[in-house]
């Protein structure tokens, strides 16, 4: 008969629960990949880093009714020569305890034209398709809620709840931030 100390009990037992363990998460395309998906491969795309304001942040978080954990966004511009094609933004935020990376494609208008998930690391079962993100498109932030049209997902509650907050805050950002920048530059491109 083989005895087995404690310890050495113990460490098996957790080889044994993380063997066991499905081990969940999926990244379907890169930052380059979204990048394509967003505005296609003939398309010049530029970064729009953005500092807001504690002004910004405060009016951002009252429209978007979420938190904004940085004072640092990024918004990437699509281009056809001097035309704008859109913008998108990458967002990442915790469904249950693991990551969901959405990729939030805005017209020049700022209204949601594509979502796309980059990344999700939650079962599979949990996360919201295609079909459910093409409810936000073409909307105004104000009708973007489950009480008026965005219908939720029996089963992917929290999932789409993340999902629903991510798309409220790029939109806010956008309509917080995006007038005072162009207004900006087109003071100092005018001189």
């Amino acid at each position: 008969m083989t005895v087995v100390s404690m310890p050495a009990r113990l460490f098996l037992l957790l080889l044994l629960a993380l063997a066991g363990s499905e081990s969940f998460g999926k990244i379907y395309y890169s930052k380059t990949e979204a990048m394509k998906l967003a505005f296609g491969d003939d398309f010049q795309v530029e970064t729009l880093p953005l500092f807001f304001t504690d002004e910004q942040i405060l009016k951002i978080e009252r429209l978007a009714r979420v938190k904004v954990d940085s004072a640092f966004f990024t918004f990437y511009v699509g281009r056809d020569q001097d035309k704008i094609l859109g913008y998108a933004a990458i967002e990442t935020h915790n469904v249950r305890t693991k990551p969901e990376t959405l990729l939030i494609v805005l017209t020049p208008g700022g209204k949601p034209n594509a979502i796309h998930v980059l990344a999700f690391h939650e079962p599979p079962e949990y996360q919201p398709p295609d079909r459910w993100f093409a409810q936000f498109y073409h909307r105004v932030l104000e009708v973007l809620d489950f009480n008026k049209e965005i219908h939720g997902i029996t089963g992917a509650t929290l999932s789409a709840r993340g999902a629903l907050s991510s798309v409220r805050k790029v939109m806010a950002i956008y309509q917080i931030v995006m007038p005072a920048k162009e207004a900006t530059e087109h003071v100092v491109n005018s001189k």
